[in-house]
């Protein structure tokens, strides 16, 4: 009688681990795969602006997903080649980190931004390395971007560093809020954005740590604060 009981004991454990796993699969749910579900809206908005903004004459070319600081996208001409050397391809890059705080239209103004530059790489004459010039404000302006080195209307169109702002009811304004009609989205953002960054680095900045030298005991305090050890009576040193 005793084996017999262990044995429905450990078969009742069994059928309680296997309705436990069922359970956990069925709520985690399906495994998603981000990387298409993030680069594949970002292909078919480049395959839409070339068609509707550039005629289709623009190349394909690779979009990655870069932090650069003060930076919400850059173009860079032939960056890449295919592993046989066969095909080289341009590179417009895009910075996730601002993706939370601008939303989905902005983004997507940015990315056509960057196309400007790849169509004045292709078929106009850009000027020195960063510096946006006439010809490049000028196709801006054709799209529905107008410049401003301030992103708001009155700013300077051509310069160093140089940002835009959406024309209402232009070309673009009209393209994106179609595309976002179609489920255009970001599939992922940062969990944090860029002001909870610095909020959260000031914190950390307001704080510094002092060690007491003889029993390593550690306090935290501001950066000016004089503190002396209860035990050792030795002053803390940051």
């Amino acid at each position: 009688m005793a084996t017999t009981g262990r044995v429905n004991r450990r078969r009742k454990h069994a059928l309680l681990d296997r309705t436990i796993q069922k359970h956990r699969k069925v709520k985690a749910g399906p495994r998603i795969d981000p990387i298409p579900q993030s680069y594949r809206p970002l292909r078919q908005a480049c395959v839409r602006f070339n068609n509707q903004l550039f005629g289709g004459k623009l190349p394909p070319c690779l979009v990655t997903l870069q932090r650069k600081r003060s930076a919400l996208g850059y173009f860079a001409g032939r960056r890449f080649k295919s592993s046989d050397g066969a095909v080289v391809t341009d590179e417009i890059a895009l910075n996730p980190a601002c993706f939370a705080a601008r939303g989905a239209k902005r983004v997507l103004s940015t990315l056509a931004h960057e196309l400007v530059h790849q169509w004045q790489h292709h078929y106009g004459k850009p000027s020195r390395s960063g510096y946006h010039n006439s010809e490049w404000a000028a196709k801006m302006a054709e799209i529905g971007l107008i410049p401003s080195h301030t992103g708001r209307p009155g700013g300077n169109k051509t310069g160093q560093r140089m940002t835009h702002f959406i024309q209402p009811g232009g070309r673009f304004d009209r393209i994106a809020d179609a595309l976002i009609a179609k489920g255009f989205a970001l599939a992922y953002v940062e969990r944090t954005t860029k002001t909870q960054r610095k909020v959260a680095l000031k914190k950390r900045q307001s704080k510094t740590r002092y060690r007491c030298p003889c029993c390593q005991q550690n306090a935290w305090a501001k950066p000016v604060a004089n503190l002396v050890c209860g035990d050792c009576q030795e002053r803390l040193v940051p």
